[in-house]
């Protein structure tokens, strides 16, 4: 008789539940960015249609995660900063947009600790890619 074996997961993105829990956090991302009041000046950054942008995020974030390569081998290299240097983005924005993020974790992940250190890795990351002024990453001291 043969045991089998329960195989731990070994990424975030089999933990958080693969695609499926990836598409549903980026459209309840997007549904918070579009019901919240405090979220209306970065919904107003976006195109009308989402549905480019939604596609996008999705396969930044199954890659982020460790899921599949898709996102590099459809769009290069992230270049996040870059990317989105086009938009103002200071303290506001950026709390804006992780409101919605933490919003969208506390109703798609349901494994505490996994939530609690994406809401930590968001922090950091929409932190860096303040592009206003008082940017602390842009000053050289």
């Amino acid at each position: 008789m043969e045991l089998e074996v329960a195989q731990k997961p070994s990424s975030d993105f089999e933990v958080i539940g693969g695609a499926p829990a990836i598409d549903r956090l980026v459209e309840v991302f997007y549904r918070n960015m579009d019901s919240r009041a405090d979220a209306r000046d970065i919904r107003a950054m976006h195109a009308a249609d989402l549905g480019p942008t939604k596609h996008i995020l999705k396969l930044y974030l199954g890659e982020w995660l460790g899921g599949p390569a898709e996102y590099s081998k459809q769009r290069g290299h992230p270049r996040l900063r870059q990317r989105h240097m086009r938009i103002p983005i200071g303290p506001a924005e950026r709390d804006a947009w992780l409101a919605c993020m933490n919003a969208a974790l506390d109703e798609v992940v349901t494994e505490a600790n996994l939530r609690d250190r994406l809401k930590g890795a968001f922090h950091k990351l929409a932190d860096w890619l303040r592009n206003d002024l008082e940017n602390e990453h842009d000053k050289h001291r």
